[in-house]
């Protein structure tokens, strides 16, 4: 059976802690403060980030080096056959394009898959659990990598966020926008999806109603398009995101969630940097992704195939 290792970035939520817990390899999303250069969970954790975002530092992301992750490539391929790559989203970053274009090349052809399925932090660190899941079974890398590009945008994320003071440093609204919604004391809830940050619902202005918000989308989504995957809608996994270092708001939400959709699991992590930088701290987010099918099979002729090439190097 052929060996396939599993890799994301930073986006995903995960930590360098995390990664080496779960078998992932984790490429830390660079960041520019103030002109230096820091990697997100190596020189660079949550609580230095917003203290330094509270003190009005200059922030501006970046793609990682292709070299750093490519270095990360040929170390996991020294005891794998294959590599699985989750960047962040191709429509919110160009680390997708640069890396796919990469893994096109002589040496990683065939070996390095860079998976672009639109996601980011809780989705994206779920379809990075879905591959794990898969290679678990044994499946091919073929029918994975089939697999994770078909059901990619079969998730919704939702954020709520504390304040608009971030989105007008990016220059996402206007001053004067932040201006109205910091003295109607707006809580606007965003949609990520795919290629865009966008508004969901502006005029909220409590964290009980962005939460009503938020838990009211998400169903509409699993009794939706959700639903009209498969015709259930137990199979889906129920997700938490938050920024800052205050876990208060993101754990009661969890029991929320547990109690009103009667389940048992959330999972819940923290929001990137990526994101972190626009929404500010005290942002929190939920998400729903649609569980991966549970019988999927190998197409044999490819794996005979995938036997024949191997023979052949």
């Amino acid at each position: 059976m052929s060996k396939i290792a599993v890799m994301t970035d930073s986006n995903a939520g995960l930590t360098q802690e995390m990664g080496e817990k779960l078998g992932i390899k984790i490429v830390p999303m660079p960041f520019f403060i103030d002109g230096e250069e820091y990697l997100e969970g190596v020189t660079l954790d949550q609580k230095q980030f917003f203290e330094m975002l509270d003190k009005g530092a200059k922030v501006s992301t970046s793609q990682p080096a292709i070299g750093m992750v490519t270095s990360m490539w040929d170390e996991l391929l020294e005891e794998n056959d294959y590599v699985v790559y989750f960047p962040m989203s191709s429509g919110l970053s160009k680390s997708c394009e640069t890396a796919t274009i990469a893994s096109h090349s002589d040496e990683y052809e065939g070996k390095v898959f860079v998976i672009d399925n639109g996601r980011i932090s809780v989705p994206q660190a779920q379809a990075v659990f879905d591959c794990q899941e898969m290679i678990k079974k044994g499946l091919n890398i073929h029918t994975i990598v089939k697999v994770l590009e078909e059901t990619g945008m079969n998730h919704d994320i939702f954020l709520m966020l504390d304040t608009l003071d971030y989105l007008k440093r990016g220059g996402r609204i206007t001053p004067t926008a932040a201006a109205l919604g910091g003295f109607l004391k707006l809580k606007p809830v965003l949609m990520i999806k795919g290629e865009k940050l966008d508004s969901y619902r502006m005029r909220n202005r409590t964290i009980d109603g962005a939460k009503k918000i938020m838990k009211e989308a998400c169903l509409k989504c699993i009794e939706g398009y959700m639903k009209d995957i498969d015709g259930d809608t137990s199979n889906i996994h129920f997700e938490v995101a938050y920024s800052g270092t205050d876990t208060t708001e993101a754990l009661a939400f969890v029991e929320e969630i547990k109690s009103e959709f009667g389940i048992k699991n959330v999972d819940m992590l923290q929001l990137s940097l990526s994101i972190a930088c626009h929404t500010g701290p005290g942002a929190l987010g939920m998400a729903v992704s649609k569980a991966i099918p549970n019988d999927i099979k190998d197409d044999i002729i490819i794996e005979k195939n995938d036997e024949i090439l191997k023979e052949l190097r």
